[in-house]
């Protein structure tokens, strides 16, 4: 019989001296230096058997306070997340079995502390080597005791938010899973008498509806009669996870939920009036998730009188919205750091836009009255014209109270206009003039707030005014809210201007060359807010002037609005150092500036160009060594320089030749294509394209290794960022293809068969790439049709395809020179896809370049020979419009 090992011991001079140490880390003293006692347990963390004292301190230490035993229990936890792994398989045992009798600690503290270090643990081991675990928590859940039961229930549902895949896989040495064994126990503890059992078995099993494992599945009935009996509990935190189960349950299993429909609704209905604001967000959210889900509109329709003036009650601001308080700031108070909300550089992008790039609003806080609007906006587009009836009486009686006490009623009724102006569009248009002439007056409102939503309104309108342009009246309209925004930029709340500027870049997109004849007063009020906002506020005066010169494009390139808009912005320039993050929104507003001005930009080019080259050494000097470069690494630098560089090649053409030829560009350029990050090496990229199409030379030197890290892009693992990285390599190599022509010969054989996979795959990646596929495959393939025709068969089908989405352009045009020149080189290769080469040969409105015309036609003409009496077989494949196109070549 083998020896039985002693179990662990603690030295008494060592459990002293780290109690004492934690002690002084949590005394509120501040003669104790915190930073030395850190490094003192840093220190002892090193020691085999340290974290064996700190559970003996949590578990054991009677005589200790609870505020010891805690602070030992979170270190413990902090040091698992990296220890656990290389301990020694006595200590892990040691800590396991100390804290499995802990679960029905006396003091609560002790014990959700006990079961933060078990989720650690099983989130490491993946729950497979701790089979005493599961025991312990069911012996807890039966053991009608509410201490234990309540550990037992912490330490659960912490496992099934951070892991609950674990409780859903096989266990070795058990029969059935392990949440085959919980969910009936969760279940029967929706009816406990304790608040905190209910509220936390609810959260265990909500966490699982997202995976929706088969236990689940097969007991939904159990867990629909659970959450009504749940639905009406006295606490609010259980009512919440209630209206959350309803709304995942919509968003995840609509049909779960469809026999219980009316019911449901109405309860929905019923907490969206919750006087816990947080349980009426909740159920909020349920109006969105069923249009998502596109559950019987006709329910919902029947609803719609009772909703709407929920919903609407609940847009008036809250008497705690922080935003009240924020509209109270008046501009000369400065930004703090805090105040600058966190920015995201989107990089350069070649091709169609059908990437997500909605606002970031992760730095707003969500709360009722937002998701209230969200609902209405959404509902208005679901129904249109048909919520009108019940919304607009009531928009009118709030629009016609006067006094200041109902000032919150009024600023919703103009929030809710905006929110319907897309999706009731026909049934407002008729009333637009009456109801911007409403909304001009609240741009002088006394009330902050009503004036910025007065702002945002408008510009939700801005593109149904243009529309009127045409008429006498419609001009002289949107003259005035064109000048009614450009007056508030100048208000004197930063709210407002917040609101005013953002509402005057979304008219500026709409309007475009509307804006023409406004220039000069634009560009002065404009700059006149650049000279007084604050730093926050300055962000989106940038991203106007960005958004006006995308506009207007090189109608901004006269004397008389380059002196008014450069000075002040070159002023800025130069002050801002080249480590200062507020040049991020000033480095792309000149992006949009270069490639509006062209040529004109010239003047500007030279500094531009050298502090681009400049913030990208810095960086990546930084990245290596921070110290030597004072200041630290930061790739957005880098990425907003290269989109610049990018912008100036695009807007100055043959002309950057004189800037680049004598500067190390190219070095950096390939240094960046390297770039581990993949938006570093998305916009690196597109300056590759971009020089590629300008001043192809420069490249030369270099071509291979361009060549080839470019080609490696396209085999990566195409998923997230990667396919945007994937997207700008391929346009680039086509650009630079079709410069150096013969010389792209080393690269074709892997490109191709890389372009061939993403075609075949077009579904898994987006339009862009595909798009950007077919048109890089076919400039290969007129450059070397000798190297690609002899796979076409792998790839005509889904090539075809791809090129009848493309828009007619000169890239398309390259595109079929190579599609006919593989043609002409194997045209067995093309028999079995000939319905879908028809079919992309038909998807051209016009083919202007007569070459291309006539190679098309040479193909046609050449497969009806070559076919003979099997040609009218694939011409009755074809639909009668794609016939009606191809009419034009004799066939």
């Amino acid at each position: 019989m083998a020896a039985t090992t002693t179990a662990w011991q603690p030295r008494n001079d060592g459990l002293t001296e780290i109690c004492t140490l934690l002690e002084q880390q949590i005394s509120p003293s501040s003669i104790v230096d915190k930073s030395q006692i850190w490094k003192q347990l840093q220190h002892f963390s090193q020691i085999p058997d340290f974290n064996n004292y700190l559970v003996f301190i949590l578990v054991r230490a009677e005589g200790k306070s609870i505020e010891i035993r805690q602070a030992a229990g979170l270190l413990l936890k902090n040091n698992l997340k990296g220890a656990y792994p290389s301990m020694s398989q006595e200590n892990q045992k040691y800590i396991k079995s100390e804290l499995l009798p802990c679960l029905g600690a006396v003091d609560r503290n002790i014990r959700t502390t006990v079961g933060t270090i078990i989720s650690v643990i099983v989130n490491i081991e993946e729950g497979s080597g701790w089979p005493e675990l599961l025991q312990a928590l069911v012996t807890c859940l039966d053991s009608n005791d509410l201490n234990h039961m309540d550990g037992a229930m912490d330490a659960l549902s912490k496992i099934c938010e951070d892991i609950p895949h674990v409780l859903d896989s096989e266990v070795p040495g058990l029969a059935e899973r392990p949440i085959n064994i919980f969910l009936p126990r969760l279940y029967q503890f929706f009816q406990s008498p304790h608040d905190s059992l209910r509220k936390l078995a609810l959260g265990c099993v909500n966490q699982y509806v997202i995976i929706m494992p088969a236990a689940l599945y097969n007991s939904m009935d159990k867990y629909l009669q659970g959450l009504f009996v749940l639905a009406n509990d006295p606490v609010a935190e259980v009512r919440k996870l209630v209206c959350a189960a309803f709304v995942h349950l919509t968003e995840v299993l609509p049909s779960s939920i469809e026999p219980h429909l009316r019911n449901v609704m109405e309860y929905m209905l019923q907490v969206n009036k919750d006087p816990d604001e947080e349980v009426a967000l909740e159920a909020c959210e349920f109006w969105s998730a069923y249009c998502d889900a596109q559950l019987p509109p006709e329910n919902l329709k029947e609803l719609l009188p009772r909703l709407i003036p929920v919903l609407l009650s609940n847009m008036a601001y809250a008497d705690d919205d922080e935003s009240l308080l924020d509209a109270e700031e008046d501009e000369s108070q400065p930004d703090r750091d805090q105040d600058l909300k966190p920015r995201f550089h989107t990089s350069r992008l070649h091709g169609s836009e059908d990437f997500d790039d909605d606002d970031d609003d992760s730095f707003n806080v969500w709360n009722l009255r937002k998701c209230s609007a969200a609902a209405i906006d959404v509902l208005s587009n679901v129904f249109g014209d048909e919520i009108l009836p019940a919304l607009m009486p009531l928009i009118q009686a709030k629009l016609s109270t006067s006094g200041d006490e109902t000032w919150k009623e009024r600023e919703a009724a103009v929030l809710t206009l905006g929110a319907i102006a897309e999706g009731c569009f026909n049934g407002l248009y008729p009333h637009l003039s009456e109801i911007v002439a409403f909304l001009l007056p609240l741009l002088d409102d006394k009330f902050p707030l009503i004036r910025s939503i007065s702002c945002w309104t408008l510009s939700r309108f801005g593109k149904y005014l243009i529309q009127e342009i045409g008429n006498p009246k419609g001009y002289e309209q949107f003259e005035k809210v064109l000048m009614g925004l450009l007056r508030r930029l100048l208000d004197s709340n930063k709210r407002v201007q917040e609101a005013a500027c953002s509402a005057f870049a979304t008219v500026e997109e709409d309007a475009a060359e509307e804006l023409v004849p406004h220039l000069g007063v634009i560009l002065q009020h404009l700059m006149c807010a650049f000279g007084k906002y604050q730093r926050r506020n300055l962000r989106i005066v940038y991203d106007a002037i960005g958004t006006l010169a995308d506009s207007v494009r090189e109608e901004l390139n006269k004397p008389g609005y380059l002196e008014i808009l450069m000075p002040p912005l070159v002023a800025k320039w130069q002050q801002l150092s080249n480590s200062d993050k507020d040049l991020f929104p000033l480095l792309e507003c000149f992006t949009s500036i270069s490639q509006a001005l062209g040529v004109g930009f010239a003047p500007f080019a030279q500094p531009v160009f050298q502090r681009c080259m400049d913030i990208i050494q810095l960086q990546q000097m930084a990245k290596v060594d921070p110290a030597s470069a004072g200041a630290q690494y930061d790739r957005e630098f880098i990425v907003c320089s290269l989109d610049l560089l990018s912008g100036l090649a695009e807007g100055l053409g043959s002309g950057i030749e004189s800037l680049v030829s004598q500067s190390n560009l190219r070095d950096l350029l390939l240094n960046c294509c390297m770039d581990e990050a993949p938006d570093v090496r998305q916009s690196a990229f597109a300056l590759m394209g971009d020089l590629a199409r300008v001043f192809p030379a420069y490249l030369q030197p270099r071509l291979v290794d361009f060549l080839q890290i470019a080609s490696q892009q396209l085999s990566a693992n195409l998923i997230g960022e990667n396919l945007s990285v994937a997207n700008n390599a391929c346009w680039a190599i086509g650009e630079l293809a079709v410069k150096v022509r013969q010389e792209v010969s080393p690269i074709v054989t892997n490109v191709v068969s890389a372009l061939a996979l993403i075609l075949q795959h077009g579904e898994a990646v987006n339009k862009s790439l595909v798009e950007n596929s077919a048109i890089t495959l076919g400039r290969l393939a007129w450059i070397r049709p000798d190297l690609v025709a002899p796979h076409m068969e792998h790839f005509m089908k889904p090539w075809c395809l791809a090129l009848a989405m493309v828009r007619d352009d000169l890239e398309k045009e390259d595109a079929f020179r190579g599609l006919c020149a593989v043609v002409k080189v194997n045209p067995s290769g093309g028999v079995s896809s000939l319905v879908f080469i028809c079919k992309a040969i038909a998807s051209w409105h016009e083919i202007r370049s007569e070459d291309v015309s006539n190679e098309v036609s040479q193909v046609l003409n050449g497969y009806k020979q070559m076919l003979g009496n099997s040609w009218a077989e694939c011409w009755s494949a074809l639909d009668p419009p794609v016939k009606e196109r191809l009419a034009r070549y004799q066939v």
